[in-house]
């Protein structure tokens, strides 16, 4: 189904029409279910959830954000065997993500909930700094020695396959547990049955490191293309690994904090929907306030040449012209070097260098744009042309540099 209905949904839900809202769930994907729990209100996605099967429930759980995964948990806090088949069935990585968004005393509550082997994992991940790459990985994949044969291998992966997160990548190991390389699934599918996989690796390999801040995943996966890495200690010890599904909403994550710090937003990383009214006020009012007494100021200086504006009135006219060019040009600077600085195109050490070409950029525009203004002020008042096309060349100037710098 294509297009759903997700307000029928909640229709069946006040109506208590259990067979229809039944039917209705049977005929939406997860992706589908996700969207509609995402945007229920707290009785209704508990009630959408209870429809789900165990399968269903747990992949749509792990699609959902944080904040709405733990309103479920919360509200299906009566139904302990629901909430532990949840959290079980999840992802190691997924549930480390989601119990280190907890309070401390409820993430230890949850953890009682978990079966002894998945205790011994959580507790394992969530021992590693916050924003470490440690947090990102699960210890769920597939890993043989290079003595197998291929045939060895593909029996291998048949038997514990199944619970690997991505089979795209199989990981050779020493007797330490060291690893030796990575190999791509499909190279051995093509290599002969009896060939020995020390026969198929190469020795070069690219990992990341448990204790590496989050962001340098971001880039590794950037720079190598890859859609599986693994997770090395300090010795070279497999610990993990991280899929690309995870670095993606880490990324997401990085350019939302920029966008928000270039709107002084610095703390508002929350979703507009679930921050209150106070705090998105309180975030904005400082600099949007600041910027009305810049304005006053502004207008203090237009009436320090009242007497100019008296004689030559075509001024007058120019005016929102001239102040509407310069805003244009700082927004549009400020948008090229926001866009630059998420994608990793430039650093903020760079500024030196980006504020002369900003420079020369900026006036060849002013150039432009006077030449522009003197041609309609060539018609009305000609006696101003050459004072607007001065006037727009230095305002063009002024706010593209302090676009870019802010």
């Amino acid at each position: 189904m294509l297009n759903f209905d997700v307000k029928a949904l909640f229709r069946y839900i006040r109506k208590k029409s259990w067979k229809e809202l039944q039917a209705a769930i049977d005929e939406l994907d997860n992706l589908q279910l996700a969207e509609a729990i995402n945007r229920g209100s707290e009785f209704e996605v508990v009630v959408l959830f209870r429809f789900l099967s165990r399968e269903q429930a747990k992949e749509v759980f792990q699609e959902l954000s944080h904040d709405k995964q733990e309103e479920i948990v919360n509200g299906l806090a009566q139904h302990a065997s629901k909430v532990a088949e949840l959290l079980n069935d999840m992802e190691p990585d997924d549930r480390t993500a989601f119990l280190g968004e907890l309070p401390g005393e409820v993430a230890q509550r949850l953890m009682q909930l978990l079966t002894p082997d998945n205790r011994e994992v959580a507790t394992r991940l969530l021992g590693y700094p916050e924003d470490s790459i440690g947090r990102l990985m699960t210890p769920e994949y597939v890993a043989v020695k290079p003595h197998f044969t291929v045939e060895e291998t593909l029996a291998h992966i048949r038997k514990y396959g199944r619970d690997s997160e991505t089979l795209n990548v199989i990981y050779v190991v020493d007797d330490n547990w060291k690893l030796i390389d990575d190999i791509r699934i499909r190279e051995v599918i093509l290599a002969s049955p009896e060939q020995r996989i020390s026969d198929l690796i190469d020795y070069k390999f690219t990992s990341l490191n448990a204790f590496d801040d989050q962001e340098t995943a971001v880039s590794v996966f950037k720079m190598y293309d890859r859609v599986v890495l693994p997770v090395l200690d300090t010795v070279g010890t497999l610990l993990g690994i991280v899929t690309i599904d995870d670095v993606f909403e880490i990324a997401e994550e990085e350019e939302t904090e920029d966008f928000h710090k270039f709107g002084a937003l610095q703390d508002a990383i929350v979703s507009p929907l679930q921050a209150s009214v106070s705090f998105l006020y309180k975030k904005r009012m400082f600099w949007l306030t600041a910027l009305v007494f810049v304005n006053v100021f502004s207008g203090a200086i237009i009436q320090n040449f009242e007497n100019v504006l008296e004689r030559t009135l075509s001024l007058v006219f120019f005016l929102p012209l001239l102040i509407g060019c310069g805003g244009n040009a700082g927004s549009q600077s400020a948008t090229l070097m926001i866009r630059a600085l998420a994608m990793g195109d430039v650093e903020i050490r760079d500024w030196t260098k980006l504020l002369g070409k900003e420079f020369l950029v900026s006036l060849l525009l002013g150039l432009t744009m006077a030449l522009a203004v003197s041609f309609l002020s060539a018609f009305r008042a000609p006696e101003i042309m050459l004072v607007l096309a001065v006037t727009m060349i230095l305002i063009v100037i002024t706010g593209s540099l302090i676009g870019m710098l802010l």
